[in-house]
């Protein structure tokens, strides 16, 4: 990928180094997700996890579980005066790495709503989400309070992808996913949950179902739109086929098999398989209306 002569996205906080109560996403930030996604039910590691239990590694998980069923303090989390960004050099080239990939995120998507080219009914103008970057800990605008523990995730109370830029570094050593355009892959997909929040389809779901297999539908499509991203911004980003590999092979490790999870009823995010797929239909593609998981009515065909 090629970054040097790219826009950089005006929206963009930083968080600084978050401090106070706990850090976690207690009761009432769980029950505002539910709300907000229009999904049915208590989706502890279901519907839930469509926006914030994307890419945690299973190291982290028992962590992120513990906060979700309300362990832990509900205290507000502050920010303090410690930049997010400045803390390391790494840290540093993360963030603007990420601005530049969400200010192509805001070109490809902005064209697209005004082509009208998604599934379903669509949406009208495309609204920026804000990515705020954070160290340790976080308070969001509508999901409760999140630690690093919970990796990048997406709030639709407030529109907002919040980061850690040290999950990075955890891509290249716990989950062995390398390379810049995994890391893009990683923005582009909460990108995608922030376009299914304006377009509505979050709150789909086929009769018959389970939660969880809705919340595969969810992911899925998130990883589909995250590839029509990267079809769009080729070009632009010079992405090459070892940049595709780099973020396929992101999708691989964080499928739910992949994750050590063996039960496929339990499945929340979908297979590896699944997952390189649809991320591969949106980016050979290159068409948001190729994405719309909520069309196949067979789900094992999925």
């Amino acid at each position: 990928m090629r970054i040097e002569d790219q826009r950089r996205s005006d929206n963009f906080e930083d968080r600084g180094q978050g401090r106070g109560g706990g850090g976690r996403i207690g009761g009432q930030g769980l029950m505002n997700i539910v709300r907000l996604l229009g999904v049915k039910g208590t989706l502890i590691v279901g519907g839930l996890g469509a926006v914030v239990y994307f890419l945690a590694p299973s190291s982290l998980k028992s962590t992120m579980t513990h906060a979700l069923l309300g362990g832990g303090g509900q205290g507000e989390v502050q920010s303090g005066g410690t930049s997010a960004c400045t803390v390391s050099e790494a840290n540093e080239k993360a963030c603007d790495f990420s601005r530049v990939v969400l200010a192509s995120t805001e070109d490809v998507w902005a064209e697209r709503f005004a082509q009208g080219e998604l599934p379903g009914a669509g949406a009208g103008k495309y609204v920026n989400p804000t990515l705020a970057v954070f160290s340790d800990e976080v308070s969001t605008g509508g999901c409760g309070n999140a630690s690093t523990g919970a990796g990048p995730f997406y709030c639709p109370g407030d529109g907002k992808l919040y980061l850690d830029p040290t999950f990075y570094q955890v891509m290249e050593k716990t989950l062995k996913a390398p390379g810049d355009f995994a890391q893009a892959y990683v923005i582009a997909h909460e990108v995608g949950h922030h376009v299914q929040n304006l377009i509505g389809a979050t709150r789909q779901q086929i009769n018959g179902e389970t939660q969880n297999q809705t919340s595969v539908r969810i992911e899925l499509q998130a990883d589909c739109f995250a590839g029509v991203w990267g079809k769009a911004a080729k070009a632009a980003l010079s992405i090459t086929d070892e940049d595709l590999k780099e973020a396929l092979g992101a999708a691989h490790a964080i499928g739910d098999d992949a994750l050590g999870h063996a039960d496929k009823t339990q499945f929340t995010h979908g297979s590896s398989a699944q997952r390189m797929r649809w991320f591969r239909r949106g980016f050979d593609g290159g068409d948001a209306r190729n994405c719309d998981t909520f069309a196949e009515q067979d789900f094992g065909k999925l």
